[in-house]
């Protein structure tokens, strides 16, 4: 989750350099205690916004008093999840989408609010503009069960397109 935060609007490699920094200043092992002893201070140095260590925070605190259980989290269905962690500030439905995706590896997430996979989609389909997220939502229909998958090849399709230009 807090990789998910750290990604907000950056690029993936802006992001991976700022996840390297709060990895080696949590002593290689980023645990909601690990964070929490970093000062908000080392936080700013490693990369994050204010905005971004202060919602890293809370979701550490969170985690440790047991207002979310990331264990549970295996037995929840996506709409519990999303509903349970978008509590925090600055943790919102994409950031949710990316969570469920990349750390709990469900395969159903469709994050239309991704701009890669408007693009992505769009690239694919030889649109002449980037795709809404209402249209988006709806071509997903037709994927259900694997969106995942399929937001996957909207990446890569936008990540080869970008090579050839």
């Amino acid at each position: 989750m807090v990789s998910s935060v750290i990604s907000q609007f950056l690029s993936v490699a802006a992001a991976d350099r700022i996840s390297q920094r709060v990895v080696v200043l949590c002593g290689g092992l980023v645990t909601p205690e690990t964070l929490l002893e970093l000062s908000p201070t080392e936080l700013r140095v490693a990369g994050l916004s204010w905005s971004k260590i202060e919602c890293v925070r809370e979701i550490a605190e969170a985690v440790c008093s047991g207002r979310i259980s990331v264990r549970r989290h295996a037995r929840l269905t996506d709409r519990d999840i999303r509903n349970e962690i978008t509590q925090i500030k600055g943790v919102g439905p994409w950031t949710a989408d990316m969570y469920l995706m990349w750390t709990l590896a469900r395969p159903d997430i469709w994050p239309v609010g991704d701009y890669g996979v408007r693009a992505g989609w769009s690239v694919l389909h030889d649109l002449p503009e980037t795709i809404g997220t209402s249209q988006l939502r709806s071509e997903g229909i037709l994927f259900d069960g694997i969106r995942s998958t399929v937001a996957w090849y909207c990446w890569q399709g936008l990540h080869l397109h970008r090579q050839k230009l």
